[in-house]
């Protein structure tokens, strides 16, 4: 079973990423299990048709300890299967500590050992990984690859450079690794050259590029993936390149994280469009 941590800067795109790539996993024949670690429970919705899945801390603030694996797991597009960590009341508790309680519920529960092999673990993690909480992926092992979900925005390539330094800093206790960035456009100047050159400068590679299309904002409305409501469309494509690429690689090392002004000069060296 592969255990993949999907990270990234705040609003990136790492949940529709996320769940677009396991509906092409899916197409794949694959078992998938999605692990929402965000405390808006939103990492699941697109494969489950928008359903309100009832989050983990929520069953156990409603039930207590008594819970079975059916309370907080249920069955999503394609025989995914989808758990939502959830978070504390607003204003109280922290939130990281929500992912910490869900993993270890699900491992009390044998959702990693059941009959019917899984094939892939997901956790689509909340922004960055400054919070013990949230980097609890990283920190324990619980996911051995990671991939960051970056553009050519200023901020989202300084959040991934955050994130590399985090699996650094972890490699070694929970050898975790880096398998790769996906570029989720934002239609920058040299964005899929940009995003390459910095993939190299931190000794990975940019596993796809994923452009900018609105079909993925009306599926979104639409409450589904892409491959599920356009599934004839180049988009959906797309995302299934993504999952052939992410099933086939092979490329995973610890990062080697570049000084802020290294990466403010690649952002001159290619943030400008030429112009005639």
């Amino acid at each position: 079973m592969r255990k993949v941590a999907i990270y990234g800067k705040g609003g990136i795109g790492k949940s529709t990423t996320t769940q677009n790539t396991v509906a092409g996993l899916v197409e794949l024949g694959k078992r998938v299990m999605v692990v929402g670690c965000d405390p808006k429970a939103d990492s699941t919705r697109l494969l489950l048709g928008g359903l309100s899945q009832q989050t983990v801390l929520d069953t156990l603030r409603e039930e207590g300890e008594d819970v079975e694996l059916d309370d907080v797991r249920i069955g999503g597009y394609g025989n995914s299967l989808c758990v939502e960590s959830g978070g504390p009341e607003p204003g109280v508790g922290c939130a990281g500590r929500g992912i910490i309680t869900s993993i270890n519920l699900l491992e009390q529960l044998g959702a990693y050992e059941e009959d019917e092999s899984l094939d892939y673990v997901f956790y689509d993690v909340l922004g960055d990984v400054v919070c013990g909480g949230f980097a609890m992926p990283i920190r324990e092992g619980k996911a051995q690859e990671i991939y960051i979900v970056v553009s050519g925005e200023m901020m989202a390539m300084y959040a991934a450079n955050n994130i590399c330094k985090g699996i650094r800093k972890f490699s070694e206790t929970g050898g975790v690794r880096l398998g790769g960035l996906i570029c989720n456009s934002r239609a920058v100047d040299n964005e899929e050259a940009m995003i390459k050159a910095f993939a190299e400068k931190l000794g990975s590679q940019m596993i796809y590029f994923v452009p900018r299309d609105n079909d993925v904002q009306r599926a979104e409305i639409n409450r589904k993936t892409v491959i599920d409501f356009t599934p004839q469309a180049p988009q959906a494509d797309h995302y299934r390149n993504l999952a052939k690429a992410m099933d086939s690689n092979q490329m995973f090392v610890v990062p080697t994280p570049i000084e802020t002004e290294e990466l403010e000069s690649l952002l001159l060296e290619y943030g400008i469009l030429e112009t005639a």
